[in-house]
C-alpha cells in the first residue's frame, strides 16, 4: 500500500526542520525568536500591500510569508521544548470557542458587530485577569511597538472606554476626515523640515500621557478604596 503524499503544510514543517537541522542552513539556524520579532512586522506591512493591490495571487504569496514567521518560531519552540505548531492552534481553538459563546455557547443576546467586540473584550478581560500576567490597568495590552500613531488610537480607545477620557474631543467645528489628514500631513511635513522624527515625537508623547493616565486611574481607585 502507497503511504499517502504528505500534504503541502505537512511538507512546510518537514522544510522548516531541515532548514534548521545541524547540516541546514546556517542562516536559519543562527536566528531566535528576538532576532525574527522584526521580520514578521514587514511581513504584516507586505500583507497589506497584497490586500489593497487587490492581486489574489500576491495576497497568497504574502499569506505564505507570514505563515512562514509562524512556522520559523514554533520550530524554534519545538526544539526548546516549549511548544509545537499543534499546541498553538489548540489554543487559538479553544480561544475561538471561548470567545464565542455566542456561536459555541448558549448566549443568545449578541447579534451585532458591536456587542460581539464588547463581548471579546469582557471575556479577554477575564482570562487576563487569571493568567501569569494579569492585567491590573485598564490600559495594559497595548503592544509596545505599535506605530506611534496606531499606539496612540489605542490608547485613546481604552481610555475613553475606561472613563479616563471624555468621549469627544470638545470642537466648536468637528473636522473632516480629509482636513484631519491634511493636518496630519502636514504636521509629519514640518517635522522632517526641522530634521525631528514624527513618529519618535508621537511616541514620546503618547508615553507621557499614558503615564498620567495611569496615575488618574490609580487615584480615582484609591478614592474608591476609602
Amino acid at each position: 500500500m502507497k503511504n499517502k503524499p504528505k500534504s503541502a503544510f505537512e511538507q512546510l514543517l518537514a522544510i522548516m526542520a531541515r532548514l534548521r537541522a545541524p547540516n541546514g542552513c546556517p542562516w536559519d539556524r543562527s536566528q531566535d525568536h528576538r532576532s525574527l520579532r522584526f521580520l514578521a512586522v514587514g511581513e504584516v506591512y507586505e500583507l497589506l500591500d497584497a490586500i489593497e493591490s487587490g492581486d489574489d495571487h500576491e495576497l497568497a504569496e504574502e499569506l505564505g510569508d507570514l505563515l512562514m514567521q509562524i512556522v520559523f518560531h514554533t520550530q524554534i519552540a519545538r526544539e526548546r521544548g516549549a511548544f509545537d505548531f499543534e499546541a498553538v492552534c489548540r489554543l487559538l481553538v479553544l480561544k475561538l470557542m471561548r470567545r464565542h459563546p455566542h456561536v459555541f455557547g448558549k448566549v443568545r443576546d449578541v447579534e451585532t458587530p458591536q456587542a460581539v467586540l464588547a463581548q471579546w473584550d469582557q471575556i479577554k478581560q477575564a482570562e487576563k485577569a487569571g493568567s501569569r500576567l494579569p492585567r491590573h490597568s485598564a490600559l495594559d495590552g497595548i503592544p509596545k511597538h505599535l506605530p506611534a500613531l496606531l499606539r496612540a488610537e489605542t490608547l485613546v480607545k481604552k481610555a475613553r472606554q475606561a472613563g479616563l477620557l471624555p468621549r469627544t474631543n470638545a470642537r466648536r467645528r468637528p473636522l473632516s476626515q480629509g482636513e484631519l489628514a491634511r493636518r496630519l500631513f502636514a504636521l509629519a511635513s514640518y517635522a522632517q523640515s526641522r530634521r525631528w522624527s514624527a513618529e519618535e515625537l508621537l511616541r514620546s508623547e503618547a508615553l507621557e500621557v499614558e503615564g498620567r493616565l495611569r496615575r488618574k486611574e490609580r487615584q480615582r481607585a484609591a478614592r474608591k478604596a476609602v
